[in-house]
């Protein structure tokens, strides 16, 4: 028996089950990335929020999420990232004004309107009701104004301004195969592709086909069954079928 005075250990807790976190800004719509990693990878769960362009990276360092779809430019230091795709940036104005009757918009042909900044204005939500109210025009990419859709103003497409771009972004020190998978999904690669992790597995071997010719080693073949008689005079010679009496 163990003496009184020695400690007992108590066991060690049980991991917590993997799982992986994304960020995303206003305007990204991760709808086909999740389902397809609900198809591939079931066991592993995915969860995803939405951060604004202040806390895009802020997640990151602070472990609130794995990987972050963020707005460029952003600071790289201690990230990978990967530009994914660019934004058409659009102008919105008030419900009524002169650009309405347009579907494009030259940038060169607003010089003379007041423009607004939604860093300034805590977000481009804030800054739309400040549109709304006929405060100033705002540009900002298309996916986020349609994203907002604030009432009483109206978007159109801006040619001559600087486009965005999206990237996907996680810190430089924590890949793993889970992130390497997820990243592969979001640049297209297929469930086959062999840069996938989850396709580098070994597959399990299929069990042998039983050997259906018998368990010994001088097991015959079993007979064909004749369809024919045989012919009596195959083999003789010509003319050498012996004739009856009539």
């Amino acid at each position: 028996m163990p003496a009184e005075d020695e400690p007992t250990l108590d066991p060690a807790p049980p991991e917590s089950p993997r799982e992986l976190r994304f960020a995303y800004v206003p305007g990204v719509t991760p709808g086909k990335w999740i389902r397809r990693w609900e198809e591939r990878m079931p066991d592993v769960p995915l969860h995803s929020f939405m951060s604004d362009g202040g806390t895009q990276l802020s997640v990151l360092r602070d472990g609130s999420a794995d990987l972050s779809f963020v707005r460029l430019p952003v600071e790289r230091e201690g990230l990978n990232v990967i530009p994914l795709y660019e934004e058409q940036p659009v102008v919105v104005a008030p419900k009524g004004h002169e650009i309405t009757v347009f579907e494009d918009v030259a940038l060169e042909d607003l010089a003379e309107e007041n423009f607004l900044d939604a860093d300034e204005l805590g977000g481009p939500e804030m800054a739309l009701q400040v549109v709304a109210s006929g405060a100033g025009l705002l540009i900002l990419p298309m996916s986020v104004a349609r994203h907002f859709n604030v009432k009483d103003t109206v978007a159109r497409r801006l040619t001559g301004a600087p486009e965005t771009q999206i990237a996907l972004a996680w810190p430089s020190d924590a890949t793993d195969e889970v992130i390497e998978e997820f990243i592969g999904i979001v640049r297209g690669r297929t469930a086959q592709s062999s840069r996938q992790p989850s396709a580098q597995q070994e597959k399990p071997k299929k069990a042998p086909k039983p050997d259906l010719r018998g368990t010994g080693s001088g097991a015959k073949k079993p007979k064909v069954a004749q369809r024919y008689a045989p012919n009596p005079d195959k083999g003789r010679g010509r003319g050498s079928r012996k004739k009856g009496k009539r």
